[in-house]
């Protein structure tokens, strides 16, 4: 059985709390789950100790029997020092579309000739 170690959500709405829990990954978000292994409130503050919870051991059993955490997992496990989470680099990710191109280029076009025409008229004085 293929198991991940993945956020399931509770709390109210506009409220969110999550279990960190090992579920099958054909189980849905939500539902049915092996054991809850720790807990993530995003409510608190960054520095707080409470913000994030882990039973260390029971989650390096799940690691050592092959569960797969999932990318938020993986960076709380980075952050308690049980997994090493390697930084992702997209260097395309702030490269503008192909219509903010455009439109940038008509901004440009359209400055240069506005500039041209006040040049011009300067010259023609």
């Amino acid at each position: 059985m293929a198991t991940k170690i993945r956020l399931a959500r509770g709390g109210s709405k506009k409220r969110p709390y999550y279990r960190i829990v090992i579920a099958d990954i054909r189980s849905p978000r939500d539902g049915r789950f092996i054991e809850k292994v720790g807990t993530y409130n995003p409510m608190l503050p960054k520095d707080s100790e409470d913000r994030v919870q882990l039973n260390v051991e029971r989650i390096q059993y799940w690691l050592d029997t092959g569960a797969k955490p999932t990318d938020r997992v993986h960076r709380f496990l980075d952050a308690a020092g049980l997994l090493k989470r390697e930084p992702r680099n997209n260097p395309k990710k702030a490269e503008l579309g192909a219509k903010a191109k455009e439109r940038l280029e008509a901004k440009r076009m359209a400055e240069e000739e506005a500039a041209a025409a006040a040049a011009e008229e300067a010259a023609a004085e």
